[in-house]
């Protein structure tokens, strides 16, 4: 792909998450921590599932990939947010800036399809136990999650493509700590309806497949628990698939509120809140959330932790 179009504009300044000074020391050694954070939790739970042989299922084969997004997901833009915080101006050159929105793009498509491919897993678990290893075969999940990253490499073409052919002229500083559509297309001073066609039409497919797989999925699953009639099997129907509702409520929730297209000065400060937890929290706690509230995983931790130890 040709980073190169024909507008004056070679780099861009980032405006970062704050203009106010006595917020940038507190923020910048939040958002470490939360880095760190994000980091170690991620490759710790990458690392467990594959030094521990009975997490070698394909629930964990999804979490895996999950923890894999989520890593690369921050390497993206955390770095170059926390720059801003200690440089005066916070530049970046159009080719890292469209590199960088590709990247954003496709790790928040793939994470999108590898969440919906988690929700039929757990829809065939507990609704069709006895197909569950023919259904979940290894050659299966392989290739859905190979489908996963080529659907989410196409979307980030189709994005990073639309905009590369935007002229910017004039001004070059984006309101954000990172290289965003809505950001970038509100400097443009070309005609921005195809992109914002695109986008519409783009997001709107993925978000409806997606969500209606899943909420189909958890449809046919409560449906299945109601005609349970051990309260045990209602136990761990629940456990199987509460970090899994708890994981697509934070990503799509935030998700809505940080892509709502921002229409006044208000909601793109407000939209940059929120695209703080989006880019930073949630893919801090993912990790967190299946560690914490999993048996299995607590389990391989006590055994890694023990053969370390001895």
């Amino acid at each position: 792909m040709a980073m190169k179009n024909d507008s004056s504009v070679i780099e861009f300044i980032l405006m970062g998450l704050t203009d106010q000074p006595e917020l940038q020391l507190p923020l910048f050694c939040l958002l470490l921590v939360n880095y760190v954070v994000t980091v170690m939790g991620n490759l710790s739970l990458i690392n467990l599932i594959c030094l521990n042989s009975h997490l070698h299922t394909p629930l964990y084969f999804f979490l895996f990939n999950l923890s894999f997004i989520d890593l690369c997901y921050s390497f993206v833009f955390t770095p170059k947010m926390l720059m801003s915080f200690i440089s005066e101006r916070n530049i970046i050159s159009f080719t890292g800036c469209m590199t960088q929105l590709f990247f954003y793009c496709f790790f928040v498509s793939s994470e999108c399809y590898v969440l919906t491919a988690m929700a039929y897993d757990r829809y065939v678990a507990i609704c069709k136990p006895l197909l569950y290893t023919v259904t979940m075969s290894p050659k299966f999940c392989s290739l859905l999650m190979f489908g996963s990253y080529m659907m989410g490499f196409a979307d980030a073409m189709v994005h990073t493509g639309f905009i590369i052919t935007l002229m910017f002229c004039d001004s070059n500083i984006i309101n954000h700590y990172m290289c965003d559509i809505f950001p970038l297309l509100q400097l443009s001073c070309s005609s921005t309806y195809a992109n914002e066609l695109v986008v519409s039409i783009i997001v709107g497919i993925v978000v409806t497949v997606s969500g209606l797989i899943i909420f189909l999925s958890y449809a046919l699953i409560l449906f299945n628990i109601l005609h349970m009639s051990s309260s045990k099997g209602w136990s761990k129907a629940f456990s199987t698939c509460g970090s899994h509702i708890i994981t697509v409520g934070l990503f799509y929730g935030f998700g809505m509120l940080t892509h709502v297209k921002p229409s006044s000065a208000g909601f793109v400060e407000q939209g940059k809140f929120f695209s703080v937890f989006y880019t930073n929290v949630v893919p801090m706690l993912n990790p967190l959330i299946y560690s914490l509230r999993n048996k299995d995983v607590k389990l391989a931790l006590k055994k890694t932790v023990k053969r370390i130890t001895n």
